[in-house]
C-alpha cells in the first residue's frame, strides 16, 4: 500500500457499482486481503464473510494456497500478486516464470477466477528494471499454458505519476513506465494503480479539502487544458494516471484501482467517521465513472481487515473494513 510523500499531489476497484443477485450480470465490489495479523479469521471464512457481503472481487498479496483453495468455486475474481520477493526470479527466465505458472494458477483456474497477476506492488528502486522482463514472462507462461485470458500487469504507487496538478499535465515519473505501459497496451491488459486521495490530503490540507478528498460536495476544480471540472480528488488522481498513460503512447490502456481507502485511527484526520464516508463515497461513486470515462470503474479499497502486526505509519493497521471477529469497523453498504 503507498506510504509516499504525496503533499505535490494536490487536487488530485471488482467494479464497484448497483449489485444485483447474479454476479456475471452487474459490477462487483473488490476488497484487498491483507493477512499481516495474529487474529485474523480463516481463509475460509474470510471467502464466507466476502459472499455474504455482496463483494464479488478480491485482492492477495502471494500465491496463498489456502485463500485459493478456499475461493474455488465462489465466483469471486481475484487479483493475483506474485509478491514481490518473487519479481526478480521470475524476471530472470521464462522457465522461471513457466514453474511460477504451474505451481500458483494451474492448479486452481478456471475455479478461481483469476482475472490479473500483478508483477509486482509499488516497486521502487533498482528493482523498477524487473517488472517488464516479468510480465513478458509471466505473459508467454500463460499463453503457453492456454491461460491468456489471465491479463499480466503491475501494481504502481501514484508517485509514478508526476505533475500531476492540472490532471492533465500527469506523465510518468520514469522511464521504464513508458514501457510498462506501451506493454500493457499491446497484451489488452489494464495498469493496477494505488490511488490514495487520503494521504495528498494529510500532506496538504491547506490546498486541498476534507470534502473534495471524501466525495462530499462544496469543491469543483477545473482543469483547463482538458476543460473537465473535478468534484473529487479521486477522480482528478485517475485521470493524472490516465493522461501519464496517454503521453506514453498507450491511450487504449484501462485503469483498475487495485488500492483505494482511507485510515480509520492512526494520524491526522484518520477516524472512523471520515473513512466511512471515504469508502461509502467510493462504492457509490465509480459505478458510473470518472468525468472523462463514464463508465465503471474496477476498484478495489483497501482493506477488508485492520492488520495488527503491520509495521510502518501508526495509519497502516487502520485501514479495514471489518475487525477481525469479523464485525464491521463501521457501518457500510456494499449493496
Amino acid at each position: 500500500m503507498a506510504r509516499k510523500d504525496v503533499a505535490s499531489m494536490f487536487a488530485v476497484a471488482l467494479f464497484i457499482g448497483a449489485l444485483a443477485a447474479v454476479p456475471t450480470s452487474v459490477q462487483s465490489i473488490g476488497v484487498c486481503y491483507g493477512v499481516i495479523g495474529n487474529n485474523l479469521p480463516s481463509r475460509s471464512d474470510v471467502v464466507q464473510l466476502y459472499r455474504s457481503k455482496g463483494i464479488n472481487g478480491m485482492r492477495i498479496y502471494f500465491a496463498d494456497g489456502q485463500a485459493l483453495s478456499a475461493l474455488r468455486n465462489s465466483g469471486i475474481g481475484l487479483i493475483l500478486d506474485i509478491g514481490n520477493d518473487q519479481l526478480s526470479n521470475i524476471a530472470a527466465s521464462t522457465s522461471n516464470a513457466a514453474s511460477w505458472v504451474q505451481n500458483n494458477v494451474r492448479p486452481y483456474y478456471p475455479a478461481v477466477n483469476i482475472k490479473y497477476i500483478a508483477a509486482g506492488n509499488e516497486v521502487q528502486g533498482g528493482d523498477t528494471q524487473s517488472i517488464v522482463p516479468a510480465m513478458r514472462n509471466l505473459y508467454a507462461a500463460l499463453s503457453a499454458a492456454g491461460l491468456g485470458a489471465i491479463k499480466v500487469s503491475t501494481s504502481i504507487r501514484f508517485d509514478a505519476v508526476a505533475n500531476s496538478f492540472p490532471p492533465s499535465a500527469g506523465v510518468f515519473a520514469q522511464s521504464y513506465m513508458t514501457d510498462v505501459a506501451r506493454l500493457l497496451e499491446s497484451t489488452g491488459a489494464p495498469l493496477l494503480a494505488n490511488v490514495y486521495p487520503y494521504f495528498a490530503y494529510r500532506d496538504n490540507p491547506r490546498d486541498i479539502s476534507l470534502n473534495y478528498a471524501t466525495f462530499q460536495p462544496g469543491t469543483s476544480v477545473r482543469d483547463q487544458n482538458n476543460g473537465l471540472t473535478y468534484t473529487s480528488l479521486f477522480d482528478a488522481m485517475v485521470h493524472a494516471v490516465y493522461a501519464a498513460l496517454e503521453k506514453a503512447g498507450a491511450p487504449g490502456v484501462k485503469v483498475v484501482i487495485s488500492e483505494s481507502g482511507w485510515p480509520s485511527a492512526g494520524g491526522f484526520a484518520a477516524s472512523a467517521d471520515s473513512s466511512r464516508t471515504y469508502n461509502q463515497g467510493l462504492i457509490n461513486h465509480v459505478g458510473g465513472g470518472t468525468p472523462k470515462k463514464r463508465e465503471a470503474l474496477e476498484t478495489y479499497i483497501f482493506a477488508m481487515f485492520n492488520e495488527n502486526q503491520k509495521t510502518g505509519d501508526p495509519t497502516e493497521r487502520s485501514f479495514g473494513l471489518f475487525n477481525p471477529d469479523k464485525s464491521p469497523a463501521y457501518n457500510i453498504q456494499f449493496k
